[in-house]
C-alpha cells in the first residue's frame, strides 16, 4: 500500500474510501479543520498529522498512532482513545470532555488549556506532558481517582 506523504493535504473522503480499502498508514496526513465526527480510524498511523480544528468527536480511534500530530483546537469530545499514541502531539486548546484515554500515552504532549472535563484518563501515561492550564474537572485521572 501506498505511504501518504508527509504534509499532503487529503479531502476527508479520501481518507475514508482509503480506510474502508484497508489502509491504515496515513502518516503526515493534512486534513486541518476536517470534519470526522463518528468515524472509525481505530488502529490507523496518524503520526505527524495536521489536525488542527478537526471535529474528530465520538470518533473510535482506539489503538490510533498520533505521536507528534498537531491537534491544536481539535475537537475530540467523547471519542475513543484508549491505547492511543500521543507522545509529544500538541494537543493546545483540544476540547476532550468526556474522551476515553484509558491506557492512552500522552508522554511530552503539549496539553496547554485543553479540556479534559469529565475525560477518563485511566492508566495513562502523562509522564513529562506540559499542563499548564489544563482543565480535569470530574476527570478519571491515572490512578482511579477522580478529580474534584
Amino acid at each position: 500500500m501506498q505511504e501518504v506523504l508527509l504534509n499532503r493535504a487529503m479531502s476527508v473522503d479520501d481518507l475514508l474510501k482509503r480506510y474502508q480499502a484497508g489502509e491504515r498508514n496515513f502518516k503526515g496526513v493534512n486534513l486541518v479543520g476536517g470534519y470526522l465526527n463518528g468515524v472509525n480510524l481505530s488502529g490507523a498511523t496518524l503520526k505527524g498529522a495536521s489536525l488542527s480544528e478537526v471535529d474528530l468527536s465520538q470518533a473510535n480511534l482506539v489503538g490510533v498512532d498520533l505521536t507528534e500530530a498537531s491537534l491544536v483546537r481539535a475537537n475530540l469530545s467523547e471519542a475513543n482513545l484508549t491505547g492511543a499514541n500521543l507522545s509529544g502531539a500538541n494537543l493546545y486548546e483540544a476540547k476532550l470532555t468526556g474522551a476515553i484515554l484509558d491506557r492512552a500515552v500522552l508522554k511530552m504532549a503539549d496539553l496547554i488549556d485543553a479540556d479534559f472535563t469529565a475525560a477518563n484518563l485511566q492508566r495513562a501515561n502523562l509522564y513529562g506532558a506540559y499542563m499548564m492550564g489544563t482543565l480535569l474537572q470530574d476527570a478519571i485521572m491515572p490512578d482511579g481517582s477522580i478529580n474534584r
